[in-house]
């Protein structure tokens, strides 16, 4: 591990010498994840992308991707983009980036399986604001908005993600 390594406790994420308090799935930690278990897969995982709403915040890093209208991402594991982001129409399983709530404003996109997904392992897992304090997710890792952006602006090229 290094300094610049976000590790999830029980205690909650720490990363660069603080501890966030944050939120896992609905399923837990567990080491072998599959598609719709609401689990947060343990391991080590590379941070490969950061996402944001430009209607609604600042660019948080030079290297963020603004979520435009109609950015999806394929959580259908029967589709060949599964576990990728897709734009709409698109007539598969998805999820909508662009929310009406909060919720995917700010995101931090790891590659869990990822870039070339197993079918049924399980979609991308990222970090995103909270709904609020301790409620689960369907199996990412969420946290209060501003810890959020207080830890993207912080990410360098070697972050990774530790869930333990």
């Amino acid at each position: 591990m290094t300094p610049h390594d976000m590790v999830v406790t029980p205690r909650g994420l720490r990363f660069l010498g603080r501890t966030y308090p944050c939120c896992i799935g609905r399923g837990g930690l567990r080491a072998d994840k599959r598609e719709g278990d609401g689990a947060t897969p343990k391991g080590t995982h590379r941070i490969v992308g950061l996402l944001y709403r430009p209607d609604r915040l600042a660019r948080p890093a030079p290297w963020a991707v603004p979520i435009r209208p109609g950015d999806l991402w394929s959580d259908d594991p029967k589709h060949e983009d599964y576990n990728l982001m897709v734009r709409a129409p698109y007539p598969y399983s998805h999820e909508t980036l662009r929310r009406a709530d909060p919720l995917y404003d700010l995101v931090i996109v790891t590659d869990w399986n990822w870039p070339r997904p197993e079918r049924g392992r399980g979609s991308c897992i990222f970090l995103h604001r909270w709904r609020r304090p301790v409620y689960p997710t369907a199996g990412c890792i969420s946290l209060r908005p501003d810890h959020l952006r207080r830890i993207a602006a912080s990410i360098r090229h070697d972050t990774r993600l530790i869930v333990q």
